[in-house]
């Protein structure tokens, strides 16, 4: 407080030799200046000062006040905004951080999912040729017992169409002597 005084004395003195110097030279010269030195002149300077303690009083305090605020208000807020920008700043750091990580888990996740994919894949070419096999042997099984079949059958067609050629042969070549004989012959070793 004993700055401001002293700032403002100082004020005061400055103000005074400004007002005191013109009017003084003026004197010095014979008088007819712009400003006389008599009685006039020091009510001047009592009302001047009257008037500086009144701007200081309701003016120049207030002004000091508001100033003071304002710079605690200027403070406060600068404060406030880098501590804001620390919070954006930590704030961002954790978003790449989870950005990070979240991208990560995506990529295991991928990864994972391209593995289950193969082995799904391989899973399903395995039971394709599982079942590849299966049709070739069911088929191979199919064919060999065709062909079993078919050769039964073709036998015994065979073996029709010989008796067949064979009874008509003997019928041409075997009397009815020979005939009975070679059917009691047959009838004889069956019952034996």
């Amino acid at each position: 407080m004993s700055q401001r005084r002293r700032v403002w004395l100082g004020s005061v003195v400055c103000a005074l030799s400004l007002l005191a110097i013109p009017g003084l030279a003026a004197a010095a010269e014979g008088g007819g200046g712009l400003i006389s030195v008599d009685w006039s002149l020091a009510v001047q300077v009592v009302n001047f000062l009257f008037l500086l303690a009144i701007l200081y009083r309701f003016l120049y305090k207030p002004l000091l006040g508001k100033m003071e605020e304002r710079t605690v208000a200027i403070k406060r807020s600068l404060d406030e905004a880098q501590a804001a920008r620390a919070e954006a700043a930590r704030q961002q750091e954790e978003n790449a951080t989870r950005l990070r990580a979240a991208y990560a888990e995506a990529q295991s996740i991928r990864a994972a999912a391209l593995q289950e994919a193969a082995e799904e894949q391989r899973k399903l070419v395995d039971s394709a040729r599982r079942e590849a096999q299966q049709l070739v042997e069911s088929a191979k099984a199919q064919m060999d017992s065709d062909v079993r079949r078919a050769r039964e059958e073709l036998r015994r067609e065979v073996s029709e169409i010989a008796v067949t050629v064979a009874e008509k042969l003997v019928r041409r070549s075997l009397r009815d002597e020979d005939h009975r004989r070679i059917v009691e012959d047959t009838i004889a070793r069956v019952g034996r």
